[in-house]
């Protein structure tokens, strides 16, 4: 399916301890799958808008309102990380939820030859737990992990009810990352797939 690919590393920006991940995608994925790619590698849920700023140009969902705030926004799915690698960009940065305003560092490690027996992407590591949605930004982050950490704190109970259980900052899911991701290769695959069944029909 792919002849390279790109080992990419996630930086939550602005908190420590440091959340991370990293994962192994082909280079011929767009920015609208790697939004989602970092959607269920952190894992966020995708409510809310992003937008991956390169240079000076924003990639995303284009509105016809970004006009009123004098804005440029360009397709996300109109670039490719091989159009990236080829300009020699390694570093860009990924902004989810503007509310919260989430901002990613996004570094492109390497590249190496795929193992044409994986399907990408894959997901490779990580640490720590990524913030609830809405929890108030990397500021509300530290006082929600105040609360969660200790019975005694006067948030703890409503955190927790709000939360829906137990807050682990160091327990990040690994294992149902590894199953999101995979979900995501299987589909892609399975496109694939469709798209050249269909280029081959056309051809006899």
């Amino acid at each position: 399916m792919t002849d390279q690919i790109a080992r990419i590393r996630i930086d939550l920006e602005h908190l420590e301890p440091r959340i991370w991940r990293r994962v192994e995608v082909g280079i011929s994925t767009n920015l609208r799958a790697l939004h989602e790619i970092i959607q269920a590698v952190m894992p966020w849920e995708s409510y809310h808008l992003y937008e991956f700023a390169i240079g000076d140009r924003v990639y995303g969902e284009p509105d016809p309102e970004d006009a009123l705030w004098d804005r440029k926004v360009y397709q996300a799915k109109g670039l490719r990380l091989s159009s990236l690698i080829e300009r020699g960009v390694t570093e860009f940065l990924y902004t989810y939820d503007f509310g919260d305003n989430w901002q990613h560092r996004i570094v492109i490690e390497a590249v190496e030859p795929a193992d044409p027996d994986v399907d990408y992407p894959v997901f490779v590591g990580g640490e720590r737990t990524a913030p609830p949605e809405d929890v108030g930004g990397p500021t509300g982050f530290m006082d929600f992990c105040e609360a969660m950490a200790s019975r005694r704190h006067p948030q703890h109970k409503d955190m927790v009810r709000w939360y829906g259980g137990p807050f682990h900052p160091t327990e990040f899911g690994a294992t149902e990352i590894e199953t999101r991701v995979r979900m995501i290769a299987a589909k892609r695959k399975t496109a694939f797939e469709a798209f050249q069944r269909s280029r081959a029909s056309r051809r006899h």
